[in-house]
């Protein structure tokens, strides 16, 4: 998919302010950044897809669709980037590898974003976590790892099965995903099967919105197992299935997310 360059004029138009940092994460070993729009309001943390970054949601007028909602100091919005591209998506790295830049970007997570957010909204100690693709994965997975953060997930066209890449390359021959711990705990419609305790009573609290189109490029039935998975252990989650006209590409992806975030927040 081809970005489009970049018109603040456009992607922008109401003018809202955008601020960006920048830091060496010491977990992840690389810089990382975050843009934010808007002052006030619900934090919301988008995660971007596969290959974006995280003025993504700018270039391809995300920013425009949600700029009411900023606008009105209903939510504030934060963009990070992602691992995924040298990570899940990279077929010349090992799975175990793979697997494990996973974990440190959930430690960069934990460890340095999410408590920068909490630092600059005060009187919110939890996010919504929302993402379209792999960012529906990144939100998931993040939420389900660490629901003290989060109070609502929106996951658009999730990516949420990595089996199926087992047989797809030298570098899966080998390897036993099944004996992987790392592995197996970044896959959320593994892990949450067999999940009890304190984690997921904690995880009960959180509030999934679950959305796919079923037209080109989509694959529905990955959200819904994960509705499926969430729904047995009794953790709040709703699921939207959207016509085959929707496809799996930004336009279906700047309907769903104002339209739910316009439900979700005060």
């Amino acid at each position: 998919m081809a970005v489009p360059p970049y018109n603040p004029d456009r992607e922008n138009p109401m003018g809202l302010p955008r601020n960006v940092w920048s830091w060496h994460s010491d977990n992840l070993q690389r810089e990382m950044s975050v843009a934010r729009w808007g002052f006030h309001g619900e934090p919301v943390l988008l995660f971007p897809t596969a290959g974006g970054d995280f003025l993504e949601a700018e270039r391809y007028l995300m920013v425009r669709m949600l700029s009411p909602l900023i606008a009105a100091g209903r939510i504030k919005l934060y963009a990070c980037g992602s691992v995924s591209a040298d990570g899940w998506m990279n077929g010349d790295a090992h799975p175990g590898q793979r697997a494990m830049l996973q974990e440190m970007f959930d430690r960069y997570l934990v460890r340095e974003l999410v408590p920068f957010i909490r630092s600059e909204c005060d009187g919110y100690t939890h996010l919504i976590g929302a993402g379209a693709s792999l960012g529906a994965y990144n939100a998931v997975n993040a939420a389900a790892r660490h629901p003290d953060a989060f109070t609502q997930v929106v996951a658009m066209s999730g990516t949420f099965d990595f089996d199926k890449w087992q047989t797809k390359g030298d570098r899966w021959r080998d390897y036993d995903p099944a004996g992987d711990r790392t592995y197996y705990f970044h896959q959320p419609i593994r892990f949450l099967g067999g999940l009890r305790g304190e984690l997921l009573d904690r995880l009960r609290a959180v509030r999934f919105c679950i959305a796919t189109g079923q037209g080109r490029w989509e694959e529905p039935a990955q959200s819904v197992r994960l509705h499926e998975v969430l729904e047995r252990k009794g953790v709040p989650s709703t699921l939207s299935l959207w016509g085959h006209d929707c496809d799996h590409d930004w336009p279906t992806w700047r309907t769903m997310l104002p339209m739910f975030l316009d439900k979700l927040v005060p």
